[in-house]
């Protein structure tokens, strides 16, 4: 099964190489990576003490921020070193206050994952979520450096648990920090012992980041007095729904914060929106359509919704619905949901409104107009960072 894993690593390359010639992300990806043997050397040369966490993307940082954060205040003479697989991660990373180091992570070979752990020597590993690369993981593993992984979820209908190689190598992690007890449940049938139910760390993320958003008088300026529906995370299919609900009530105001970035002017032209980059106190008011062309404003601007629509649940999956919710902001989502924990549990406490079309969207506002949301569910699901910094 080695084998086969390392032909994928090999295949996935190639054709990481073989897209950048039309992809702007592939070829970040690839241009991110150029100097990264050198950047590493010089940059950890005769540091000690270096912490390893790992991210895939910009989303699994916000998840692990705060547990950065207190890690940091826990273990003052350690070096935190973050990396990423995905450039939406790497190049939208602000917090340098956080971090000691921040790289790319290179791809999974055996030679790579060697290379990397001989040259920073990490005390620690912390991965985040479903980033399972297993020649990282046999390498960390074999020079006996702890290994965790956190704000992990297991579902029944998971191809890759039903591999025995698979569930051998996670059996080998020093230990799992999983979300929920189905998780537990899960992977004790299959006879894991190495794992612990601790929660989410995004609620102690967004509770956080609530508490310290400060004042856009931009956004307060375009919203005020007005019925307001941010688009968040939006993908394409999402956009078309509130395309058609702007043409149809143009008195409200639209704020949409696009997932990518490489459609603005076509966004721009289907709802003559305004780029909030080209925004002033004077033109702020020429249109009922904000276009966030931007990452990382998002959690900062639901505090001025009515309603939130969360991009994803037409395509691979909704983005996070708990930065909405951490200002009472009620709601709308696609089918596709399923895999998020937190949205089921809010669907079924009615603060979450699932929508299949334009005109299942059109009542969905009206519904959740109505809808009161209680503190209480953010606060009893806080507590995973703490629980999680007292084991490591």
């Amino acid at each position: 099964m080695n084998l086969i894993y390392n032909i994928i690593i090999t295949i996935y390359q190639f054709l990481i190489v073989l897209n950048a010639m039309f992809n702007s992300k592939s070829k970040e990806w690839l241009r991110g990576r150029k100097n990264l043997w050198t950047d590493l050397e010089l940059k950890t040369k005769n540091k000690k003490n270096i912490v390893w966490f790992h991210c895939a993307s910009y989303g699994e940082y916000e998840q692990v921020k705060e547990l950065m954060k207190a890690y940091k205040l826990k273990y003052k003479s350690h070096k935190i070193l973050l990396t990423f697989f995905s450039p939406s991660g790497y190049l939208n990373f602000k917090d340098l206050n956080i971090v000691d180091f921040v790289f790319y992570i290179p791809l999974d070979t055996k030679h790579n994952a060697h290379k990397f752990i001989e040259i920073i020597k990490p005390i620690k590993v912390i991965f985040v979520k479903y980033e399972f690369w297993f020649n990282f993981i046999s390498k960390i593993l074999k020079y006996n450096i702890p290994l965790y992984f956190v704000s992990v979820v297991f579902r029944y209908d998971m191809f890759l648990l039903k591999l025995s190689w698979f569930r051998n190598n996670l059996k080998k992690i020093t230990h799992i920090f999983l979300q929920d007890e189905n998780s537990a449940d899960i992977i004790s049938k299959h006879e894991f012992n190495n794992f612990s139910i601790c929660g989410d760390t995004r609620f102690d993320t967004v509770f956080n980041n609530a508490k310290k958003i400060k004042e856009n008088n931009l956004i307060k300026k375009f919203c005020e007095n007005s019925f307001v529906i941010i688009g968040g995370s939006t993908w394409r299919k999402d956009e078309e729904i509130l395309l058609k609900y702007i043409k149809k009530f143009p008195e409200k105001k639209y704020i949409i914060a696009p997932h990518e970035l490489n459609s603005l002017n076509k966004l721009q032209k289907d709802t003559h929106g305004i780029m909030f980059s080209k925004a002033t106190l004077e033109n702020i008011h020429k249109s009922n359509v904000l276009i966030i062309d931007s990452i990382g404003l998002l959690p900062t601007l639901y505090k001025y919704a009515n309603i939130a629509f969360i991009g994803g649940g037409f395509t691979k999956g909704i983005h996070n619905v708990l930065e909405a919710i951490v200002f009472k902001v009620p709601v709308i989502i696609g089918p596709n949901h399923h895999k998020s924990n937190e949205a089921n549990e809010l669907i079924e406490l009615e603060y979450i409104e699932v929508v299949n079309n334009y005109y299942e969207f059109v009542t969905a506002v009206k519904k959740l107009n109505f809808t009161k949301i209680s503190e209480d569910y953010i606060k009893k699901n806080r507590g995973a960072v703490k629980k999680i910094i007292n084991a490591i």
